[in-house]
């Protein structure tokens, strides 16, 4: 009998019920890495055959919500290099670091070597641009959140995450590393550049508890350094670019 906290269990038990025609599957994020919570969400990969659709749903089975990422065969190459270009792997990484729930033909083993390779080359550089237009908005962010005063905190928190998250998808970029959004932009800000990325974190931590700004600001420099310094006076942007 299943073990009903089990999430490998779980998932396997939602793939055999609502996919029995599945090519393979695997159990990915918090859960495969040992770090999920009783209520942690299930990140199922199903592939699916070619008669099917690739989609995203979130449905909940045995009580628990689970985010399923589905997709064809035909489709999963397309899908691995849509996610290069948004430098977040995150297809890849379910793949690449995943639990095989079922392979029965081997096609998610065959995934798995595709996202190893994608993830291996790394994510694309960013262009001149984007570097440019990153240390501009870094460049705003950290100023306004100088400038704010610890009354307004509405708007000093807003700023604090707005500098948080420039900063570390530009220091992840200068380390040609994948990035991350919500619990995973910490752990990969982390694992990309330990100290640097810490020294971020703490300062986000300083402006929430204690509503000051400059352990913040001064780690955002220090990625602004790192990216060609802070630009004001001189940037240009074309509209709609």
């Amino acid at each position: 009998m299943n073990d009903p906290a089990d999430p490998t269990a779980l998932a396997l038990g939602l793939v055999t019920s609502r996919f029995p025609h599945a090519l393979g599957a695997t159990l990915g994020g918090s859960a495969a890495q040992g770090r999920a919570t009783p209520t942690s969400d299930l990140d199922v990969a199903v592939l699916l055959p070619d008669s099917d659709t690739s989609r995203r749903e979130v449905v909940r089975h045995d009580g628990r919500l689970a985010e399923l990422f589905l997709h064809t065969l035909a489709d999963l190459p397309g899908l691995f290099a849509r996610d290069r270009a948004r430098r977040r792997g995150t297809v890849l990484f379910l793949y690449d670091q995943g639990v095989p729930l079922m392979d029965p033909h081997g096609q998610v083993s065959r995934a798995r070597a595709q996202a190893r390779a994608v993830l291996a080359a790394g994510p694309p550089p960013l262009t001149p641009a984007e570097w440019e237009r990153g240390r501009y908005y870094l460049t705003c962010f950290m100023d306004d959140l100088i400038d704010t005063q610890p009354a307004d905190r509405y708007e000093q928190l807003a700023l604090a995450d707005s500098t948080l998250g420039e900063s570390a998808h530009l220091l992840i970029a200068h380390h040609g590393a994948w990035t991350g959004i919500g619990k995973w932009l910490p752990r990969r800000l982390l694992s990309a550049d330990p100290e640097r990325g810490r020294a971020l974190l703490d300062g986000h931590r300083a402006v929430a508890e204690q509503g000051d700004p400059a352990p913040l600001a001064a780690a955002a420099e220090q990625v602004l350094d790192l990216c060609g310094g802070p630009l004001r006076e001189g940037y240009t942007q074309p509209w709609g670019g």
